[in-house]
């Protein structure tokens, strides 16, 4: 059988952590030795022990990445030999090594921070985790924060329908820790049941450098869509907010924010209508570098933009409370 991406470490030996880690979907429990049978009472799991299906010595090895050397005894092994790897401080440059090097690496995590610094080395990430939860609770986030995929979501085309200059008012930019490339950028909108797919700076123009990072979002008061598939006003990022990246297929990833900055320009409403028929809105700096993506990825300025035009939105039914999709009865105008 292929080694395992996803284990749960169960060391001592805890019956309602090894429940929660099975429930929570992980492929094998490692456990203390002579702790198999325990394991295999719970449900069909590959187990990790002296007398398990898999064994430390044959079947896989663990080091510390306590210096060079360690890493060194990795790299020279077979591309074949699986490692267990407990990284020191969160160290992330030799596990970049040993991934570009093409080894079988499983890296133990304690943290969902753990887990997303790991997954994400070198883009394609380490080639499995060891989730270390100390009780049923922290074994269930790990195993979350493990399976979380990207997030998805449903865009379709709404027609222009105006658009009209406004007078002065205060707008957000929000630089991301993220390179955002094509039609990529953020969902934005005056309500919830409509947001635009606003691309982010990355077209050079005879105006200003392109600033691959940053997503010129919209007023202050509009609502982006984050992770989780919740909301928040611009108003309320910050650095460290996440936000969501989306594409003109509705590919979304989470981004961290970097920074926010909130300055008065004049600004320009566009309103569009949905396949539902419902009218949406957004306000946008009246600026050149201003677009909003079409449907194919294309991109149009908030300058050159008109009635008539076809640009992306997602559309769905209007209602948040604190951010939080609800089913109630709101109007939003």
């Amino acid at each position: 059988m292929s080694f395992p991406r996803l284990l749960a470490r169960v060391v001592p030996w805890d019956k309602e952590t090894a429940v929660a880690a099975i429930e929570s979907g992980v492929e094998a429990l490692w456990v203390p030795d002579g702790r198999a049978s325990s394991a295999r009472e719970l449900g069909r799991v590959v187990t990790a022990c002296a007398e398990g299906d898999l064994r430390e010595g044959t079947d896989f090895r663990v080091t510390r990445m306590e210096g060079k050397e360690d890493e060194a005894r990795v790299a020279g092994s077979s591309p074949d030999a699986a490692w267990v790897v407990y990284p020191r401080d969160r160290e992330i440059i030799p596990l970049e090594n040993l991934v570009a090097w093409g080894r079988r690496i499983l890296v133990v995590a304690r943290t969902p921070a753990d887990v997303s610094l790991y997954r994400g080395v070198l883009e394609k990430g380490v080639y499995g985790l060891v989730l270390d939860g100390r009780d049923p609770a922290e074994m269930r986030t790990l195993a979350a924060a493990a399976r979380a995929k990207t997030e998805d979501v449903s865009l379709v085309p709404a027609r222009v329908v105006e658009v009209l200059p406004l007078g002065m008012g205060d707008r957000v930019c929000v630089d991301t820790c993220t390179w955002i490339e094509g039609s990529r950028g953020m969902l934005i909108g005056n309500g919830s049941a409509g947001m635009f797919l606003v691309c982010a700076e990355n077209v050079p123009n005879p105006y200003v450098l392109p600033r691959p990072f940053r997503v010129n979002a919209g007023a202050v008061h509009s609502y982006c869509r984050v992770p989780g598939g919740r909301t928040a006003y611009l108003s309320e990022l910050v650095a460290g907010s996440g936000v969501l990246l989306v594409d003109d297929s509705g590919g979304g990833e989470a981004a961290w924010v970097g920074r926010v900055k909130v300055e008065r320009r004049p600004l320009v409403l566009v309103r569009a209508v949905g396949p539902s028929g419902n009218e949406h809105s957004i306000v946008l700096q009246n600026a050149e570098t201003i677009r909003l993506v079409g449907p194919g990825g294309a991109t149009t300025s908030i300058a050159r933009i008109s009635a008539g035009d076809e640009v992306l939105l997602m559309e769905e039914r209007a209602g948040r409370h604190f951010g939080v999709a609800v089913d109630e009865t709101i109007r939003e105008k």
